[in-house]
């Protein structure tokens, strides 16, 4: 049974509390030996968990990892699964592609040495791939995408001698700080709920808009005091919100007249193609940033700067970029990881693997379509590249707000905790499917086969 709020799918709440009560149960009957491990855990980490956002589950706890290969993933409880959530995103290149192996035990084991603070002939390598990928030519390391974003933002305020940095509402870019702000119900600039400890009101450091809103954009640029636009091409975190036509080219234009630096955070973006969507539709940022998929799960990240930006910053004055610069750390461009890196570029996330990666992304997208069409849901499925994501709204949202207003958790927790219980997962922070070198078009029907069935039930 389904009616419509404000247009948005609501499943009757109690044939959807019963559902997912059942699979529940379900989930718990299956796996005692991950309860267990989440038991025993609770007296040894904080919040139970090696990490607290692994406590996004749908089920009341995790499970737990035997073993993970290409496209498939084994739990302690003797299930594989279909893992259509693939590290969100930091497995993008499948679970231990054999060429990244390879190069790890090489560098790690055999000539020894993974992080001596010495540069590798592996590091020019990448950078001249990202270079050739993503257009801008000069690449400093990371391990995270966080770590990427945070040098990223003060580089930009030494270029441009500015103090905020302007994002999107519900944008993600790993914890940065200046980022944990959203754009409040009646319009004004608010830190987002939640945020942990926060340094400073991010409302102090940072402006906020709504993607696809040039004229918000226009109107906070104005103020003069932003270094940077830092944003993902796409909205990713918060479903897929794609870019109105347009709309990008308005940003970069915006950006110069005002004299702001654009940086493009591509890291789940990569998923549009091997040069993300900087190359896929023709973008020119000032700064680049990308981490998770390009180490093939090896930690891993970097920015790229632009030849202006590079030239102004090294005629700079007074900036020690050496010491005292804040831009890195003693593991970030350390040998393993950027042979990680060298291996998963040149041998596994290839063109011809994001080409095939993509058309399995339109075969995942199609079918939900058609399970959506069938019962006449008022949803939608997004795909952006190699990523696909259903919401419950329809037309699918066009900025962060209102992508957020059409969550509803115990949907989300009824479809994730039913995949699982079939052998599909999904990533756990929303309703995202990635495909990775090593997905099938059965692993994609057998995700088509067990929605439908899920969708079915609900709407009996």
């Amino acid at each position: 049974m389904i009616s419509r709020i404000r247009g948005i799918s609501m499943v009757d709440p109690n044939t959807l509390k019963r559902l997912l009560d059942r699979e529940r149960q379900a989930f718990r009957e299956r796996n005692p030996r991950s309860a267990a491990a989440y038991a025993e855990a609770k007296g040894r980490l904080f919040g139970g968990v090696p990490m607290t956002w692994m406590n996004k589950t749908a089920a009341g706890f995790p499970l737990y990892l035997a073993g993970a290969r290409g496209a498939r993933v084994s739990d302690v409880d003797g299930h594989e699964y279909v893992d259509l959530c693939l590290g969100d995103t930091g497995a993008m290149a499948g679970h231990s592609p054999q060429a990244t192996v390879d190069a790890v035990a090489e560098r790690f084991g055999v000539l020894g040495g993974a992080t001596v603070m010495m540069p590798t002939e592996d590091a020019a390598w990448v950078g001249g791939e990202l270079g050739r990928r993503f257009g801008v030519p000069y690449w400093s390391f990371s391990l995270t995408a966080t770590d990427a974003n945070r040098w990223a933002i003060r580089l930009a305020r030494a270029v441009t001698g500015r103090p905020k940095i302007l994002v999107n509402s519900y944008c993600y870019h790993g914890s940065v700080d200046e980022v944990l702000l959203v754009v409040g119900p009646d319009g004004e600039q608010v830190s987002r709920d939640g945020n942990v400890g926060a340094p400073v009101d991010p409302t102090v450091t940072s402006r906020v808009v709504e993607f696809n809103d040039l004229d918000g954009l226009e109107r906070e640029l104005a103020y003069g005091d932003v270094a940077a636009v830092l944003m993902e091409p796409a909205l990713t975190n918060i479903g897929i919100v794609l870019p109105e036509p347009g709309y990008l080219a308005g940003v970069r234009e915006l950006t110069r007249r005002y004299g702001s630096l654009l940086i493009n955070d591509e890291t789940h973006t990569f998923s549009a193609g091997p040069g993300g969507c900087t190359a896929a539709w023709g973008l020119t940022p000032d700064i680049v940033t990308i981490g998770k998929a390009v180490g093939g799960g090896i930690p891993s990240g970097g920015y790229g700067l632009s030849a202006e930006v590079a030239a102004r910053l090294e005629g700079m004055s007074g900036l020690d970029l050496i010491d005292m610069g804040g831009v890195g750390g003693t593991l970030a461009g350390n040998a393993l990881s950027v042979a990680a890196m060298r291996a998963t570029l040149e041998h596994v996330l290839t063109a011809a693997a994001f080409d095939r990666m993509i058309t399995l992304a339109g075969r995942f997208t199609e079918g939900v379509q058609q399970v959506i069409d069938e019962h006449g849901l008022p949803w939608s499925v997004t795909q952006l590249g190699a990523r696909a994501e259903y919401r419950f709204t329809s037309p699918a949202p066009r900025d962060g707000g209102e992508s957020n207003a059409a969550a509803d958790p115990d949907l989300d927790d009824y479809l994730h905790v039913y995949l699982a219980n079939r052998g599909v997962l999904l990533t756990p922070f929303h309703n995202m499917a990635l495909m990775c070198p090593a997905t099938t078009e059965a692993d994609v029907d057998r995700h088509q086969e067990v929605f439908a069935t899920a969708v079915a039930e609900l709407v009996a």
